[in-house]
């Protein structure tokens, strides 16, 4: 099993939480990601209000990918907004564009981006 990799420094601005996944998700590690993604997704004493996941070291991604994204999105508390990074024109951003969870999970090109999404939240 692939484990996911501990959050990076924390985020700024506060209330937001970046998890980068591992370079594969498929049906070996996507159901044992999920708890570990909800698990930092509730993070002691802070409240959270942007949840990024990280997929630019992701260099597969299948359906089962797209299942726990999904899967993330519906258990999020209704005041965790998510957003996720993928590359261009990489497996994960093509596969999120084909399954058409890019219409319902925004995902930007970058971090800088994704982390710039939550000026516009209320808090």
């Amino acid at each position: 099993m692939t484990f996911l990799p501990p959050p990076g420094a924390p985020c700024e601005p506060p209330g937001c939480a970046v998890l980068r996944l591992p370079p594969e998700i498929d049906y070996c590690n996507a159901m044992g990601l999920l708890p570990l993604i909800l698990a930092a997704a509730t993070p002691r004493g802070e409240s959270l209000r942007l949840l990024v996941l990280d997929l630019t070291g992701t260099v597969f991604m299948d359906s089962q990918g797209v299942r726990l994204i999904d899967e993330v999105r519906h258990r999020l508390p209704r005041r965790v907004r998510l957003r996720l990074v993928a590359i261009p024109d990489e497996v994960p951003s093509r596969v999120l564009e084909l399954t058409g969870l890019r219409r319902d999970v925004p995902v930007h090109d970058n971090l800088a981006e994704a982390l710039g999404a939550v000026d516009g939240m209320a808090a």
